[in-house]
């Protein structure tokens, strides 16, 4: 992983969406592969035909390092998308993690690989290999819109997106000071909250308020901010 990446990753999903203004939730209850992994990543959408895995197989020339793969088929089923061999590959290409809204197997042998997966489902039931499908459109996913290049986290609580505008070079300071502050908030038993700021920032004029500190602002603007209390 690599800047804004691997900050989002270290601050993980529920952080995340928290800061995102409760955005990107992908409302999914996922299986975490290996325990106690967290990756975040830019988004490698694929949407396979029905059933199918002929679309995770043209993806593989397409991924790059960081990527996080992101499976799907026009309607969710638990059939897996997704095995020792494709993860192999996969890890191969440098991918950060995979992301499947179908089924995954081989798990045992996807902890010892070690490449990070989050799946809908567990399953043996194999896919097919004769349909096209779509790579790098909009996927939708628990609810969410993932579009090629968003930012996704994953952890042990879930997954979220963070829209890729968002991480445009001249924001990634601002969010991450934003971010780090959260963090810092939350480790305390106060309640945080959005307040309303008069300035520009990247949060749509919001800033963090909560028992402990003033509300900080994405361009580092100080706020005065309710106590929370």
């Amino acid at each position: 992983m690599s800047e804004p990446y691997d900050e989002l990753a270290q601050l993980g999903s529920a952080t995340v969406f928290e800061a995102s203004g409760r955005e990107g939730l992908i409302d999914l209850d996922l299986h975490q592969v290996i325990p106690g992994s967290r990756a975040a990543g830019p988004a490698r959408t694929v949407r396979c035909g029905q059933g199918d895995i002929l679309m995770v197989h043209a993806a593989m020339d397409q991924l790059e390092p960081g990527d996080v793969l992101v499976l799907t088929m026009p309607e969710p089923e638990p059939i897996a998308l997704l095995g020792e061999l494709l993860a192999t590959q996969a890890k191969g290409k440098g991918a950060a993690a995979v992301l499947i809204d179908a089924a995954v197997r081989d798990t045992e042998d996807l902890r010892e690989l070690g490449l990070p997966v989050w799946a809908r489902w567990i399953r043996v039931h194999g896919a097919t290999r004769t349909e096209v499908g779509a790579i790098d459109e909009p996927v939708e996913v628990g609810g969410a819109t993932i579009n090629a290049g968003d930012a996704l986290v994953l952890d042990a609580d879930g997954a979220v997106v963070f829209a890729k505008a968002r991480l445009k070079a001249d924001q990634v300071r601002g969010r991450g000071a934003l971010l780090r502050h959260i963090r810092a908030a939350g480790r305390g038993r106060g309640r945080i909250a959005w307040a309303p700021c008069s300035c520009t920032c990247m949060n749509g004029g919001a800033v963090l308020a909560s028992s402990w500190s003033m509300g900080a602002c994405s361009e580092g603007a100080r706020h005065g901010g309710p106590s929370g209390r």
